[in-house]
């Protein structure tokens, strides 16, 4: 199912549900007095729901942050990839084409091992990688330097290859971790409850104009409670990062 299909199920079942239960309460619910609770009513909602807004905007903007912090991690491991082969040019051989060849290897057990497993929301992407990384630190240390400008492509080379090891970590923790907790789940979807419940207690002469004010407010919320289902995984959803910036080091490596 599209992502698209799926969220106009959402919201079209959450304002259909809403405004149904709606009608059931204004057609056979007390309306002695209701009129007379609003002034009440309405101030009880206006503390739930901007305290229910605050908190749903927050989680929204976490995981918003969360994937631009994926996609540019991504960037810059691959570029500090493509930095560090680049950098060991310079060196002499056979430290020069292991580190290319590991570099290679590096980006494709990237490419079509762990990026698979990352979306299943699996952060343990195996020792290959791990295993690439370490072998061109070792290879980078013992080269041998012959003048002042090999030894300041050789620490080049090291410092960027700690830069790809720092962003591999980065992207596998946030592969690996839990999005948004079950605790503020619950906090998001009984908040959602309160905040379409509470208009149910409101009352007037039009209630055509009541059942579609609740259908709308249910139907946002669950568009709302859509998009942070989808972004818990930037490499997952709607909004997943994709591994193009390994496809262009293999294109520039190989």
């Amino acid at each position: 199912m599209g992502i698209y299909v799926a969220s106009l199920f959402w919201v079209l079942g959450a304002a259909v549900v809403a405004g149904v239960v709606a009608y059931v309460v204004r057609r056979v619910g007390e309306t002695h007095g209701v009129v007379e609770n609003n002034e009440a009513a309405g101030q009880v909602f206006t503390i739930v729901g901007g305290l229910h807004a605050v908190l749903l905007a927050f989680v929204l903007i976490s995981l918003f942050d969360a994937v631009s912090h994926a996609e540019e991690g991504a960037y810059r491991e691959a570029d500090s990839l493509v930095a560090t082969s680049w950098a060991a040019d310079a060196l002499p051989e056979p430290t020069r084409s292991e580190v290319r060849d590991l570099s290679v290897s590096y980006a494709s057990t990237v490419l079509d091992k762990e990026w698979p497993l990352m979306r299943e929301g699996n952060g343990d992407a195996g020792e290959q990688g791990w295993r690439d990384l370490e072998q061109m630190r070792s290879a980078i240390s013992q080269a041998t330097a012959a003048d002042e400008w090999q030894n300041d492509q050789k620490t080049e080379a090291a410092d960027k290859l700690w830069e790809v090891y720092q962003a591999r970590q980065e992207r596998l923790d946030a592969a690996g971790s839990e999005g948004v907790s079950d605790v503020v789940w619950f906090a998001l979807l009984a908040g959602s409850v309160m905040s379409v419940a509470l208009p149910l207690l409101f009352g007037g002469p039009r209630p055509k104009t009541h059942i579609l004010i609740v259908a709308v407010l249910a139907g946002t919320l669950s568009l709302l409670l859509f998009a942070t289902h989808q972004l818990q995984n930037p490499y997952a959803g709607g909004a997943q990062v994709g591994p193009d910036a390994f496809e262009s080091v293999l294109a520039r490596l190989q």
